[in-house]
């Protein structure tokens, strides 16, 4: 026993590292689910009619689908551009300054920048590029969510160019220089030689800022409108306000946020998997 223990004394140190974190969301999962249907199905019944819920709903996944995608694709960009200078410690930190700041801080200086009162309109007023604070557009707390995206793509191209610096560190560029030689364009050398190799990064990277945006809650209470709120959001109004009936209905609804982020992380990871197949078969764009 004390021979395996020799052998194997780093489980000790981290199992407990993986078992409480793992024990710790399934047990507020469980609690939330039992929660839910505290009045049986009418919960979710009322949820699943509830008009309020379903714009919100709506929205949501419109300002989580939309952010990820800008914040890929920027994140991308800025990674294929300037990967060499990204491995200077310098220009790391000059691309990772926003990670420092908290998501509540990050948004807060949103509202700094782009309230109607804030720097910019204060700026153009003062040079009267425009007539008063009023006459500039409304950037935050309107229905489009325009201030949460920006916030989210302020936070999360950063995370995007910290999960695309390694893969495209370790590519092969020679690779790159074959279809050069062979007459390729740029935009044949990122899909025969880049893409293959980047696409189960960019998934993964996508699936997590999808993920946290939709169930994220402090920007959307900062910057959001007052209709139709984010569903985080919206779920903290019926658990906080004094009607305890609607209490269930509040978990009903996380947890549908649940499932969905559930079938988004199953639906990726088959698709990853045949692609992880195809890149070792050496046919990665079948």
């Amino acid at each position: 026993m004390k021979k395996w223990f020799m052998k194997n004394k780093w489980m000790v140190y981290v199992l407990p590292s993986i078992f409480l974190p793992i024990f710790i969301t399934m047990y507020g999962l469980v609690m939330a689910v039992k929660e839910s249907f505290a009045d049986g199905i009418n919960s979710y019944r009322t949820v699943l009619t509830s008009t309020t819920f379903f714009e919100s709903y709506v929205y949501s996944l419109k300002i989580s689908f939309l952010a990820t995608m800008i914040s890929l694709l920027i994140g991308l960009w800025v990674t294929r551009i300037v990967y060499k200078q990204l491995t200077k410690t310098e220009w790391k930190v000059l691309v990772w300054i926003p990670m420092v700041f908290p998501h509540f801080v990050a948004g807060y200086m949103i509202v700094l920048l782009l309230s109607q009162t804030g720097f910019v309109s204060s700026f153009l007023s003062h040079f009267q590029l425009i007539e008063s604070f009023t006459s500039f557009p409304l950037f935050i707390y309107d229905s489009f969510g325009f201030g949460i995206l920006v916030t989210y793509i302020w936070k999360e191209v950063p995370f995007v160019v910290l999960m695309l610096l390694p893969a495209y560190v370790q590519m092969d560029q020679r690779l790159n220089d074959v279809v050069s030689t062979l007459g390729g364009s740029k935009w044949d050398r990122f899909i025969t030689v880049e893409w293959p190799w980047l696409a189960p990064v960019v998934f993964e990277t996508g699936i997590i800022i999808f993920s946290f945006i939709l169930a994220a809650y402090e920007v959307p209470a900062l910057l959001g409108t007052t209709y139709p709120k984010m569903i985080s959001v919206l779920s903290y109004d019926w658990f906080y306000e004094g009607d305890w009936s609607r209490r269930p209905m509040a978990f009903a609804a996380m947890i549908l946020v649940t499932t969905t982020i559930m079938m988004v992380v199953f639906f990726f990871s088959q698709l990853l998997s045949k692609k992880r197949y195809r890149l070792m078969k050496g046919n990665g764009r079948s």
